[in-house]
Parts: C-alpha cells; sequence; structure tokens
C-alpha cells in the first residue's frame, strides 16, 4: 500500500499573506470556516505554480526513429489545461491542439500534452503559452513544421472586469512548413478543426 504524500509544509509568512487577503477582503480570518484556508491557498498555489519547478523540454529527449515510413501529421487534439493569469492570478481553463510534421523522428504523444502542462503550470499569458509550446518542440524535435492552437477561458474577463462569460481566446503559432507552405497549414488547421 503507498502512502499519501506528506503535507508540504507552508511557511508562517504564506499564511499571514492569505491572511491579510481574507481580512482585506471583508472577512475574519479566525472564522471556524477560515482558519484552514491560509495553508488549504498555499498549498494550491504551489500545486497550481509547479511547471516553475520543471523544464519541459526534458519530455522531449527520448524520441523514435522506427515510424514505418510515417511521414504525416501528427496531432494531439483539445488537451485540457488551466493555468493563472499574471495580471490578476485569475485561472485561464482551455484546451489546446499541438501537431508537428516529423523529420526522422517522433516522441511518445503523452509528452506534446506534457510540455503544454509544464508551461501552462505557471502564471502567464495565453499569447506567451502558445509560444512557448511551439517554440519548444520546434527547438528539440527539430521537425518539418509546428503548428499550436490554444483556445481558452480567461476568469480575469469573465468573473471581473468586464464580466463577459461564454467567450473564448483564441491563439496560434506555426512555423516551418506550416507557416511557408499555405497548402500545408490549411490541412494541419482543419486537421484541428480550425
Amino acid at each position: 500500500m503507498v502512502s499519501p504524500p506528506a503535507k508540504l509544509p507552508v511557511p508562517d509568512h504564506v499564511q499571514e499573506a492569505v491572511r491579510t487577503l481574507i481580512r482585506w477582503a471583508g472577512d475574519d480570518p479566525q472564522r471556524e470556516g477560515l482558519l484552514d484556508t491560509p495553508q488549504r491557498v498555499a498549498r494550491a498555489w504551489k500545486e497550481y505554480c509547479q511547471g516553475y519547478g520543471e523544464d519541459p523540454s526534458l519530455h522531449l529527449s527520448r524520441t523514435f526513429e522506427e515510424v514505418g515510413g510515417y511521414d504525416e501529421v501528427v496531432l494531439l487534439k483539445d488537451i485540457p489545461f488551466q493555468s493563472h493569469c499574471e495580471h490578476h492570478m485569475a485561472p485561464i481553463i482551455g484546451k489546446a491542439s499541438i501537431a508537428y510534421l516529423p523529420n526522422d523522428r517522433v516522441v511518445g504523444i503523452s509528452k506534446l500534452a506534457r510540455v503544454l502542462h509544464g508551461f501552462a503550470r505557471r502564471l502567464q499569458v495565453q499569447e506567451r503559452l502558445t509560444a512557448e509550446v511551439a517554440d519548444c518542440i520546434w527547438e528539440h524535435l527539430h521537425p518539418q513544421g509546428v503548428a499550436v492552437v490554444i483556445e481558452a477561458s480567461h476568469a480575469c474577463m469573465t468573473a471581473r472586469g468586464v464580466r463577459t462569460p461564454g467567450v473564448a481566446m483564441t491563439t496560434s503559432r506555426v512555423m516551418g512548413c506550416f507557416r511557408d507552405d499555405e497548402r500545408s497549414r490549411k490541412e494541419v488547421l482543419s486537421l484541428m478543426g480550425y
């Protein structure tokens, strides 16, 4: 039987920062329902931001050359992800489609999702997240082309400020043959559903 991981100790100054926010919002951090909130919030944020503790490119280090002559697009579509806006620390919830046209090697398909999650689990803006994922694949797999499309809802816009729920932002980055060849670009975007 595997024992559950030990709870991460939360420094006093981090807990006090959360209590300060609770007081500033207008509530009493000593109220029964809020007594353990500072520790829970701190641990949640450590989990939300665990991407700072990893190098997403390491997921692309093991590749395979034996692909039976396969030389077409590799696409992982509609990968769900969560991130947090660096401006308001509000959730960004969305999905990504990641494609590449291999040269002479492929990577295990789950590794594309791991690259996405490694960058998403940091404070982000969607535009940078899209570029980081595409650039990482381009630099480490050396494919003929890379295409990344991300569609997400931003709580910093839907739950505060302009308060416009039900909208999604779409960003894309295309590189190599998907950028230079219109036919290849149309094909990959069509496979993604765009």
